[in-house]
């Protein structure tokens, strides 16, 4: 299975007993939306819901800080989804956040997983069936195993990390707007480059071609296929850069999974403003 599946080719696997689509939309609470209210309204047949906040490190003082394997293991046995299964991941979030699901399955052992190209909305256009209310138990075992060396921690970012690449908005990136975090600053980590991660879609949801992603890291100076470190607000949108990054070969990038709302809350950091 490919990274990156189509509606049609979904379509036409659905039913298959080792296919299993998981929803992860999330949206920023400003928004007002309930994702997992959205997900019991309507969500693709058969699929499970992850819970990013709830799935997560909740001894930490970050949102959605990334739980141990174990962790990660037991609530994906509970949803029913199985490390050897064939993993199809959606949002239907103009956040994109298939990516941060996309990224938490392959970081912890998952064996097989997609997203979904243009998520439900380009479903649900294209007329496509949906099901309503909580999913039926599905019997599955998670057998979680953290992959190393794929997230990096704010005493990394401090002592130099290399390329780091800020999937914010330029607003946000160069200190023009405000954080929507109370008690953040503004601006980014001294020596990032910024592309913000909706660059990376078209207007559809659907993920832009290859030779278009290999432009827009072209124009922030920066190669696609040499290693680097994508950060954001809060460790989800920064994974569409890793995801955009695979889709050109790049096998080297890490998550900085604290991203701005860690950094930018922590006033011995050293900060920056202005474009890259």
């Amino acid at each position: 299975m490919d990274d990156l599946v189509s509606t049609q080719w979904l379509a036409d696997q659905l039913g298959a007993d080792d296919l299993v689509p998981v929803d992860c939309s999330w949206f920023m609470p400003s928004s007002g939306r309930d994702a997992h209210a959205e997900f019991l309204t309507a969500h693709l047949p058969g699929a499970r819901f992850l819970d990013i906040d709830a799935v997560a490190d909740t001894s930490s003082q970050l949102s959605h800080a990334l739980p141990t394997a174990a962790d990660f293991g037991n609530a994906m046995s509970a949803l029913g989804v199985g490390s050897s299964d064939r993993i199809v991941v959606y949002d239907n979030s103009p956040l994109r956040t298939a990516a941060r699901g996309w990224f938490m399955f392959r970081h912890f052992g998952a064996g097989s997983v997609a997203i979904l190209d243009g998520g439900l909305g380009k479903w649900q256009r294209e007329g496509r069936p949906v099901e309503s209310g909580e999913p039926r138990p599905r019997a599955a075992r998670f057998e979680a195993i953290e992959r190393p060396g794929e997230v990096v921690e704010l005493r990394q970012i401090l002592a130099g990390i290399g390329t780091l690449i800020d999937a914010r908005g330029q607003g946000r990136f160069e200190g023009t707007e405000d954080d929507p975090r109370p008690g953040v600053a503004k601006g980014h980590i001294p020596g990032a480059r910024n592309i913000p991660f909706a660059s990376l879609y078209n207007d559809d949801g659907t993920f832009k071609g290859e030779a278009e992603i290999r432009h827009i890291f072209a124009a922030a100076g920066i190669d696609p296929e040499a290693p680097f470190t994508a950060s954001c607000g809060s460790g989800v949108t920064a994974n569409s850069l890793i995801f955009a990054a695979r889709r050109l070969g790049n096998r080297d990038t890490r998550l900085y999974d604290g991203s701005w709302s860690e950094y930018g809350a922590d006033p011995s950091t050293p900060k920056a403003v202005g474009p890259a």
